[in-house]
């Protein structure tokens, strides 16, 4: 998988964009504020339907203006692919694939599986439960349709229901209504439970290794799934915590409040880890990603590096660059001084300058 050209209209700062990318590495380097990451945030919003900076469409579209398109070109199994993207301040978005429109986002994803790489992701270890539950979610809808169905219905049963406990405390005859909801929950819920647990399983089968390599035979690294409740629990202690929620207004309950653990030996890292460790595990987590996207689809994502080399010592750099082999990349920076120090390959370099493309 390839994206070949990548075309941009009145989205953030570009009012126009047409860039032609190498099958390789790509570097877009430029100032600070220049709209490197713009780019990146294009293509995965091709890939996924969603900003990874969790933007709304109508703060994407430039000022003034009532729409943006994003046309993303990509080769697929030999063969040329055209997704058209259409962002619209007042309506939901268009999705068309090669010229053919789509009524459900979902169709969308797996045709392009995207990674992508930020300096925030670093921090992923030690950061809140939300951001680990984020990394996983994003992956499985990228990876399965099935867990992106049942994940988006089971949001929108967590929304009704708290919606739902609101009313009660104002009206307490609404709470016969409760068990209707919580069976729906339970029935969501535990489909995404036993995914999670799978995605960490095959995550753990490709990180030791990584992490061994990455921190020098030093650790030996495991993710550990902590589920807020199990499957055959989820049912009871709904019920259970039916006055407690009416009290909280909110549903305590529930894969939406689950987290996972990176264990070094015995040392949950996320809590007693230094900072080292858990940004070598980050890296680690990042790398395995890329491996499981492979094993999966058979096939090899895009690599979206945003600015993360310049937060990486130079083993880590190293070892990062050396690791992408046949993905296609897109890497930004402010330089170009940590490539040529390491006579890293590139296929083509770009220069951004206040939303303009120099080749």
């Amino acid at each position: 998988m390839i994206i070949k050209s990548l075309e941009l209209a009145n989205f953030r700062n570009y009012e126009t964009l047409n860039i032609q990318l190498d099958k390789g590495t790509n570097i877009l380097y430029g100032d600070n504020a220049q709209g490197k990451t713009n780019i990146l945030e294009a293509i995965y919003i091709s890939s996924t339907t969603k900003s990874h900076k969790g933007a709304k469409d109508q703060d994407i579209i430039q000022f003034q203006k009532e729409e943006a398109h994003i046309r993303t070109y990509l080769e697929k199994n030999n063969a040329e692919v055209k997704v058209d993207m259409h962002l619209r301040k007042s309506k939901s978005k268009g999705i068309a694939i090669d010229g053919q429109k789509i009524k459900k986002a979902a169709d969308l994803l797996g045709l392009l599986n995207v990674v992508f790489f930020s300096p925030e992701d670093l921090n992923i270890i030690k950061n809140g439960p939300a951001e680990r539950r984020r990394f996983v979610d994003m992956e499985l809808c990228q990876l399965d349709s099935f867990y992106l169905y049942n994940l988006n219905h089971y949001n929108k049963i967590v929304n009704q229901r708290n919606k739902l406990l609101k009313d009660i405390y104002f009206n307490p005859s609404l709470k016969d209504t409760l068990n209707i909801w919580d069976s729906q929950l339970v029935s969501f819920g535990s489909k995404i439970i036993e995914r999670r647990k799978a995605f960490v399983q095959q995550l753990n089968d490709i990180i030791y290794g990584i992490h061994k390599k990455l921190s020098g035979d030093r650790e030996e690294l495991v993710i550990q799934y902590e589920p807020n409740v199990e499957i055959e629990d989820l049912e009871r202690k709904l019920q259970l915590n039916q006055e407690r929620d009416v009290k909280l207004k909110m549903t305590s309950v529930g894969p939406h409040r689950d987290d996972f653990c990176f264990n070094v030996g015995n040392i949950d890292i996320r809590k007693f880890g230094s900072q080292g460790q858990q940004r070598t595990a980050a890296l680690s987590l990042k790398l395995s990603e890329i491996e499981l996207v492979k094993k999966l689809t058979k096939d090899t994502p895009v690599l979206l590096l945003d600015d993360v080399l310049s937060e990486l010592d130079s083993n880590r750099q190293n070892y990062l660059l050396n690791s992408i082999g046949d993905i296609q990349t897109i890497i930004t920076c402010t330089g170009l001084d940590d490539f040529v120090n390491n006579r890293f390959e590139i296929n083509k370099v770009f220069k951004i300058v206040n939303g303009a493309v120099e080749e």
